[in-house]
This record gives structure tokens, sequence and C-alpha cells, in this order.
């Protein structure tokens, strides 16, 4: 499927901290500003194409539901932020803390400067049917496995302190995606201003 061969080419492989680049492609673009502005439900391929600047069959051609670019861009919201994330881990080293720091920064980047897409891809799981819902819930469980894994080191290492290890990393991880839900670039704080608050925070859940 096209979406997927997208997702391997978007984002920014080099520096995790940088959303200078183009987020989607034109069509995934499109539907996600539907999707955004009316719902997934409430969105026809015709106000996709429209908005995109293509005929119906010109969408279809690319995607062949509207389901399929729902999937589209759930598998590039998720490869996004694995990609950043391995990345934002590789930078830290092997030091526990540093790892711990530099992922809740990424996590709570993500979801500031993405909020839109990240959004959309959470909130829509509900709409994704049986394979393309089995991958997402996949792709989900394995960007929170890094996390908890990153937690685990830390209690065995004695640099944290929380008994919970499993929930802690759970519920820093909810806080950090909750961004999308509210985060709006006029806001009080930007983007780095907010991951430097937010890790802080995540740091004192774990009882660093």
């Amino acid at each position: 499927m096209q979406g997927s061969a997208a997702a391997r080419t978007t984002a920014a492989d080099t520096d995790w901290r940088d959303y200078s680049g183009r987020e989607l492609p034109p069509v995934l673009a499109a539907a996600l500003a539907c999707f955004v502005d009316q719902g997934y439900h409430g969105t026809t391929i015709r106000e996709v194409a429209g908005r995109a600047g293509l005929s119906v069959p010109g969408i279809y051609h690319h995607y062949p539901s509207k389901h399929a670019l729902l999937e589209g861009i759930a598998q590039q919201a998720m490869a996004d932020l694995f990609r950043r994330s391995v990345a934002a881990m590789e930078d830290a080293g092997t030091e526990v803390e540093e790892r711990f720091r530099l992922l809740i920064e990424c996590l709570v980047l993500f979801h500031a400067h993405r909020s839109e897409h990240a959004f959309i891809a959470a909130s829509e799981i509900r709409s994704l049917r049986d394979e393309a819902r089995a991958a997402h819930i996949a792709a989900r469980d394995r960007q929170q496995g890094l996390l908890t894994d990153v937690v685990n080191d830390g209690v065995a290492a004695g640099v944290f302190t929380t008994p919970f290890p499993a929930e802690s990393a759970r519920a820093v991880i909810t806080m950090c995606t909750g961004v999308a839900q509210w985060y709006r670039a006029a806001g009080e704080l930007s983007p780095e201003e907010l991951a430097a608050r937010y890790v802080v925070i995540a740091r004192a859940a774990m009882g660093s």
C-alpha cells in the first residue's frame, strides 16, 4: 500500500527534534484536515478530493477507500513516533536517566508538533477494522514498550524507586500522549518548554 511506503520517507531521519519537513503526503494531509474538521465518519471521499485538489478517481488511484486513508494516517503517526523515539534513545547512549529524559522529551515534542495527526491516530482507532486495528495496537504496544523497558532498567539499577514500574510507565505515557488533545501552538508554552516541564513531572513519578 502506498501509505506504508510513504511512512518510511516522511519523518526526519537524522534529527528527531526537527519538525520542519512535510508531515504527510498531500492526499493524507487533506484527509487528516477533513477528519479533524468533520470527524472520520462525517467526511466523504469527495470532500477529501476537493481539499487535495484531485478528482474522486484520483484519490482512489492512491487509496482504495476512506478506511485506507485512515489506516495510512495511523501507520505514519506510529512509524514517525517510533523512528524519532529510537533516534532519541540512540542519542542518549546507555545511561538510564538520559534515555528516560530524551524519550519523554521526544514523546511530548511529537504530540505537540503533530497534535492533530496524533489525535486522529489515537481517537479513531475505533474506526480501524480487523488487521489494521491489530497492526495499530501492535505498533502502539511496541512504542509503549520502549518506555517500559527504560523504567524497568532504572528500577533495576536503583535509579528509579517507583514500586509500580509498569503502571508508572503507563501513566507517564498517557500524560505525554494527552498533549495532543489540548496543545495549541499559540498557547503559553512552546513544545520545547512543555517537554522540559514534563520531564520534571515524569521523573517525579518514577521516584527519581
